[in-house]
This record gives structure tokens, sequence and C-alpha cells, in this order.
């Protein structure tokens, strides 16, 4: 009984446990849903560079090669920008696991249900993001 006593003083999160499990399914959707893109762009990267490398390419012409440098990119970043949000929902997930989720770190406010449904990495509630502006 002293440990259900002292996991609830530990507790910052206003939500429940049950309603932390339903942020943590939205979270590990969207994380599957993030690592199966990182792997789709991860081999696009890797067939555009052995495109590049080929000698056997239809077109030596400049133009091309820029489009293709240009393409090559964008996809780059796409991969780090997916990088980067596996790395929010990782740390979401961490904040979940120690009852701190859902707390705003600029107004230490509850965030909103609806704003950490559609943002589920969310750190900030709509009132901090404002002022941020």
């Amino acid at each position: 009984m002293a440990s259900e006593n002292n996991e609830n003083e530990e507790r910052v999160t206003p939500y429940s446990d049950e309603e932390l499990e339903y942020f943590r399914e939205i979270i590990e959707r969207k994380r599957r849903e993030a690592q199966n893109e990182l792997e789709s762009l991860q081999s696009s990267l890797r067939d555009s560079m052995e495109n590049a490398n080929d000698e056997s390419a239809y077109s030596f012409h400049m133009a091309d090669a820029g489009t293709d440098a240009q393409e090559r990119e964008k996809t780059y970043m796409l991969f780090n920008r997916t990088k980067k949000f596996l790395r929010y929902l990782d740390g979401a997930l961490e904040r979940i696991d120690n009852k701190t989720y859902g707390i705003c770190k600029v107004t230490g406010k509850k965030i909103a249900k609806g704003r950490l449904e559609a943002v589920p990495h969310t750190q900030l509630s709509i009132e901090a993001k404002l002022k941020r502006r």
C-alpha cells in the first residue's frame, strides 16, 4: 500500500492511467507509421545513390543530374524530419512512462485532450504555442 501512495505522489500528469494508455496507443500507431516511412525513404535514398553512381544512366544531361540531386536532397530532408519526429514520439512515450505527459512545459498547465490527440508529442498548450509566435 505504501508504494501505491508513493506512486500517486510522483504523478504529475492530469490524465488517468486509462487516458495515458489511450495516448500511448495513438503515439505507438504514429510511431509505426513514421518508422515505415523512414524505411521507405531510406530505401529511396539508397536506390537514388546507386542510380547516381550507375554509369549506364539514361542521360548525362546536366539538367537531369540537377533534378536527381534536388530529389535526393528533398528525400534526405524528409528522412531527417521523420527521424526527428520519431525522437519526439519517443520522448512522449517516456513522459507517459514517468507520468509527466500532458503538462505544458511553459505554463505548467494541463494540455487539452484534443490537442494531444492531434499532436500527441506536443509539450506546449495552445496558450503557450500562441505566445511563442
